[in-house]
């Protein structure tokens, strides 16, 4: 229920976002302050650096070849969801299981960077982020965008949903 509700209130922000434009430019858009209607019980400062510090741990676990530990940044649910270019992954055992079929050892796993990383605050208890990905591998680089849906858990911060996006020319 947590989940859905985080979600809808996403998914609302960003239609809210979507009206403040138009495309004769005549309204400013609204700041993202001005769209949270729900106020935050947690310091954008405290939640930054907790969800940054989820991220830092999946890049080191994907970096040493544990997608496991990877993994471990994601909520280990069936309601988990991942869309990406191969379409909808449902659950953390289909999303364990695309990420060992497509990546079965550490030099096809190269080593990971995350960039660019913003986090925008849903609701007390989740927040959007967005950033870059960066893969080196001596099989070619890849790389894209990614926007995630976290929510915080007593165990802490996690991902709830992932969008993967991987671009011809990595940044």
């Amino acid at each position: 229920m947590q989940v859905r509700l985080g979600l809808m209130v996403a998914f609302a922000m960003i239609w809210a976002s979507a009206q403040g434009m138009t495309g004769s430019g005549s309204r400013k858009i609204q700041s993202a302050k001005q769209l949270n209607i729900i106020q935050s019980t947690v310091s954008s400062d405290d939640r930054s650096q907790s969800i940054r510090a989820v991220l830092d741990a999946q890049q080191a676990a994907w970096n040493r070849g544990d997608i496991p530990g990877f993994l471990e940044g994601y909520w280990n649910s069936p309601e988990l969801t991942f869309a990406g270019s191969e379409g909808i992954v449902r659950g953390y055992d289909g999303l364990l299981a695309r990420y060992q079929k497509s990546y079965p050892d550490l030099q096809s796993m190269g080593k990971l960077e995350f960039s660019g990383l913003e986090i925008r605050p849903l609701g007390s208890d989740d927040a959007l982020a967005l950033g870059y990905w960066h893969v080196r591998r001596h099989a070619g680089d890849l790389g894209g965008v990614f926007s995630l849906v976290f929510q915080r858990f007593p165990a802490g911060w996690r991902i709830v949903h992932d969008h993967t996006s991987a671009q011809k020319k990595a940044p």
